[in-house]
């Protein structure tokens, strides 16, 4: 598998997991902003928690179709390196906030069958990084989290996408090394296969999944 494959701990939520996080060598740290998610965070306490992670390490805030109006209280509250876009938004969309907000942008795009990696490409033209993930259940509550891997076949011999991408979608300590043989990603993203409960995240299973990238 890929050497020292940079990761992603999104839906963190106390400061105890975020110091736990940045320790065990996360290279990105994610707040979600979407009320329906049990990992979502009020702006105030995600500013609170995002001024404890260390410098190196890149701020993203998770957001589902926002509006401008938003976007705006999200970032003129949090101190951010990058947005990720895990809604519908279209690549026009993914475009304009990229402009508006000078903000590096993250679009999440859903993998079910051969035919949905189309989207990365589209998305690659707009985008600065793309997040490879399972596609949703039809009807699900949540876009992402829900702890659903895809078939990571699909990806194989596909490692040089036009933009750096991350992959996402049921990754636990025990799947990733795995996934990423297979996948050839240099960037993985994981949360709810680091948590006992639902947005309850494990100090022991982050860095278990960490030390499994390595």
């Amino acid at each position: 598998m890929p050497q020292d494959a940079s990761v992603k701990i999104c839906g963190l939520t106390a400061p105890d997991h975020v110091r736990v996080a940045a320790e065990a060598g996360a290279r990105y740290i994610g707040f979600v902003f979407f009320p329906k998610s049990p990992r979502h965070l009020e702006i105030e306490a995600a500013a609170e928690l995002a001024h404890l992670v260390p410098a190196g390490i890149a701020k993203v805030a998770l957001t589902v179709n926002a509006s401008d109006e938003e976007l705006d209280r999200i970032v003129a509250s949090v101190p951010l390196d990058m947005l990720q876009l895990h809604g519908k938004e279209s690549p026009d969309r993914v475009a304009e906030v990229r402009q508006r907000f000078g903000l590096p942008v993250m679009k999440a795009i859903g993998v079910a069958e051969a035919e949905d990696l189309a989207a990365i490409d589209l998305y690659s033209e707009v985008a600065d990084q793309l997040l490879i993930d399972a596609k949703p259940p039809r009807n699900a509550e949540l876009p992402g989290g829900n702890g659903l891997a895809f078939d990571w076949r699909l990806l194989a011999g596909r490692k040089y996408w036009r933009r750096p991408w991350m992959l996402a979608g049921g990754l636990t300590p025990d799947n990733v090394a795995e996934a990423t043989r297979m996948t050839g990603a240099r960037q993985v993203d994981v949360s709810s296969g680091v948590e006992s409960a639902p947005g309850v995240k494990d100090a022991a299973l982050i860095r278990a999944f960490i030390d499994a990238t390595r």
